[in-house]
């Protein structure tokens, strides 16, 4: 694990590293606020994990340096999960408690993610799932600390079958068809299928379930399998090395990439630039933003981070696909902080409980997000006590050889199909947990 906190470098650099321990640097500490980083910068999902950690930390950094969240300072600390549930698990325990308490935690994976849904309740936790986690937790009525903001897979899912359904000539015109989807074997790969399944019986297409042993190098029977029943369309839910393993053998099989659609987590820049000319023409869905280089933010950052030489990661990886997103998740955490500081206290720090109630209550429009920085890069997010996602809208890219290109307008996942699969599974859940819904009074 590393710790990175500027102000805490700052204050020993002060008074010097004997006093760390002492009850008024304990109480300095407690000041800031403490957001755990639960990282894979190791084993097969590094090329990916890393990008991410990097534009998450790199943005903390940036808010410390233009003063914090209203003078509130953020301290941090890095620990390594591998992309395993039990070492996520085992990072969660051993940070949650510390500098104060933890403010938010990012799993940064859905396996993760499903584990401490039975955690977080009872450590009064927020849990920020931005683009993954449990489809269900979009209900606040029934996960209180679980906010899958900006989309999740079902949206994600539903999203791609509008898209192509429209290239088609309309849904309509998908009755017939064949989709495969290629797809993690695990909880995040897994998640699109009962979308999928529903789209399938109503518009009539046939869907093939392609499952992918992790990590994802070993797919020469699956793509034999898409050889002999040649689908129309193949979604690719995979991650780390999977995903450019399944663009090569794509390659090998002579399937064509124009008809490859990845989720948002199989379409960046380390999954396209090992496979040279054979990714052009791949799509893949962009969960708002795309590559941002020339954002805002992104020349912030340059400019008041990396400039100083306390960039966390190679500048030319700054405003790439996963190094925003990890850009875009610390901003949503951040925001939180500062919109529960609206209730709380403008300028204090607050308890994980109460930037809960921030997340909940997000109301980032289109000109607080075009003044943090994020002019054309994001839409606007708006939480509540029933909706914990705030937005469900993203774009396709596509990669054209050299870069990642947008190729679709704004896409709205289809909330006429969605939200009676969220209540549904949301109510399975809170009869299997013996959970009560909540009342108005517990949204106030």
């Amino acid at each position: 694990m590393k710790f990175r906190s500027l102000s805490l470098v700052a204050t020993l650099a002060a008074v010097g590293a004997c006093t760390l321990f002492t009850p008024t640097a304990a109480l300095a500490q407690a000041k800031e606020q403490f957001f755990p980083v639960l990282v894979y910068r190791t084993g097969a999902y590094a090329p990916n994990g890393v990008p991410f950690a990097n534009g998450y930390v790199d943005y903390l950094k940036l808010v410390n340096a233009k003063g914090g969240i209203n003078g509130v300072k953020i301290a941090w600390e890095e620990c390594e999960t591998g992309y395993a549930t039990d070492r996520g698990v085992e990072c969660y325990e051993r940070l949650k408690g510390k500098n104060g308490g933890a403010t938010v935690v990012q799993p940064l994976s859905t396996g993760i993610t499903f584990a401490l849904t039975e955690k977080a309740p009872g450590d009064k936790i927020p849990l920020i799932t931005a683009g993954y986690g449990r489809s269900e937790s979009t209900d606040g009525n029934v996960f209180k600390w679980n906010f899958p903001l900006t989309g999740t897979y079902w949206d994600a899912a539903d999203i791609l079958v509008q898209h192509i359904g429209k290239k088609e000539g309309g849904l309509d015109k998908l009755r017939g068809k064949k989709i495969a989807l290629v797809y993690h074997d695990s909880p995040y790969g897994k998640e699109p299928i009962p979308l999928l399944e529903e789209r399938a019986k109503q518009l009539g297409f046939q869907l093939q379930l392609l499952p992918v042993t992790h990590p994802g190098v070993e797919q020469k029977a699956t793509w034999l399998q898409i050889r002999q029943s040649r689908p129309d369309y193949v979604f690719l839910w995979g991650w780390g090395v999977m995903n450019s393993t399944a663009l090569k053998e794509a390659v090998a099989t002579g399937y064509p990439r124009d008809k490859m659609y990845g989720v948002w987590w199989a379409a960046a820049e380390p999954d396209v630039k090992d496979v040279g000319d054979g990714a052009k023409g791949y799509h893949g869905l962009a969960l708002q933003h795309g590559a941002e280089p020339n954002a805002k933010v992104t020349k912030e950052i340059l400019d008041l981070v990396y400039a100083k030489g306390q960039g966390t990661g190679p500048k030319d990886e700054v405003g790439q696909v996963l190094y925003m997103r990890g850009v875009v998740a610390a901003m949503l955490a951040v925001e939180g902080v500062r919109r529960a500081q609206e209730k709380y206290g403008k300028g204090k720090w607050v308890t994980g409980e109460q930037a809960r109630w921030g997340y909940e209550n997000l109301a980032l429009d289109q000109k607080k997000l075009d003044a943090l920085g994020f002019a054309g890069v994001m839409r606007p997010i708006s939480t509540s006590c029933a909706d914990h996602r705030g937005a469900s809208i993203a774009r396709v890219h596509t990669w054209d050889g050299s870069k990642w290109v947008f190729s679709s307008d704004w896409i709205e996942a289809d909330q006429t199909v969605i939200k009676p699969m969220i209540k549904a599974a949301a109510d399975k859940y809170a009869a299997e947990k013996k959970i009560t819904r909540r009342t108005a009074e517990d949204c106030q």
